[in-house]
């Protein structure tokens, strides 16, 4: 029901061609904005959520199901997705790759090196299906914890593909180009210390290009792998200030506004 009556209203915005491949975004917007959260982690509830609504912009939130902070604040999850924030999957227990430097924080129930494609399909179906308890929304979009897909006997992206409406993969912030993009390999950068400016300046990018920017965080103002919630709120206010020319919307509606004009 909600991706029909995203259809329908999607199809009543007027749109305007842009220049270089010719991709088109609502009312002839110059780039489609995505500011997405991995991981369930409280500042995102106490955090990023109130600042994303002081502003009217929504935002896509990347729930790991194992996470306390997904039950033990489950109404609050459940108020977000009501105000029209994406709940995303990110699998039950975040599996990565335990090879490497840095990577010694990767529990043994939890590395991708031991993990079959068929243990990380069933993983990845019953978050989809624990998702649905929370919000009850279809369709839904993932992103691969760690940017790691090979599980001991294949990809696993490759056999959950069908499932979801997109899938992002670590990569630079910016699409290249609209009509190469891989909807099952979305180019996803997960920022760290940056300033307002600097992802302001990722923002401007994509509208030179007339594509999209995926941004990713992680902690704001806390937790880990932080974005200082001043520079979080600046890129905020700027996006607020210039919604003339940029699409802020959930990474989910921007992969259907896509799949709707490549059907076209």
């Amino acid at each position: 029901m909600r991706a029909h009556l995203l259809s329908l209203s999607l199809m009543l915005w007027p749109c305007i061609a842009l220049a270089g491949d010719g991709f088109v975004w609502p009312q002839g917007r110059k780039a489609a904005v995505s500011l997405a959260y991995d991981d369930a982690l409280p500042s995102h509830l106490d955090t990023a959520i109130p600042a994303l609504d002081r502003h009217g912009l929504k935002g896509s939130f990347y729930l790991q199901l194992s996470r306390d902070t997904v039950w033990t604040r489950i109404e609050d999850w459940r108020a977000a997705a009501r105000n029209g924030h994406e709940l995303g999957n990110h699998s039950l227990f975040h599996q990565c790759s335990g090879r490497g430097p840095g990577r010694e924080w990767v529990a043994a129930a939890q590395d991708l090196d031991a993990t079959t494609v068929a243990q990380m399909a069933a993983q990845v179906e019953f978050a989809d299906a624990l998702l649905a308890q929370i919000d009850g929304a279809r369709p839904r979009s993932f992103t691969v914890p760690c940017g790691d897909r090979q599980a001991v006997d294949g990809d696993y992206v490759a056999a959950i593909a069908a499932r979801f409406i997109g899938i992002k993969v670590p990569g630079d912030a910016v699409v290249a180009d609209m009509a190469a993009l891989d909807p099952a390999g979305v180019p996803v950068l997960a920022p760290e210390g940056l300033s307002g400016a600097q992802l302001i300046a990722m923002v401007e990018e994509a509208g030179g290009k007339g594509t999209m920017v995926n941004l990713t965080f992680h902690g704001i103002g806390g937790d880990y792998l932080q974005t200082s919630s001043e520079a979080h709120d600046e890129l905020l206010a700027w996006l607020d200030a210039h919604r003339d020319e940029y699409w802020v919307a959930t990474f989910g509606d921007i992969m259907q506004w896509v799949r709707e004009r490549r059907a076209e």
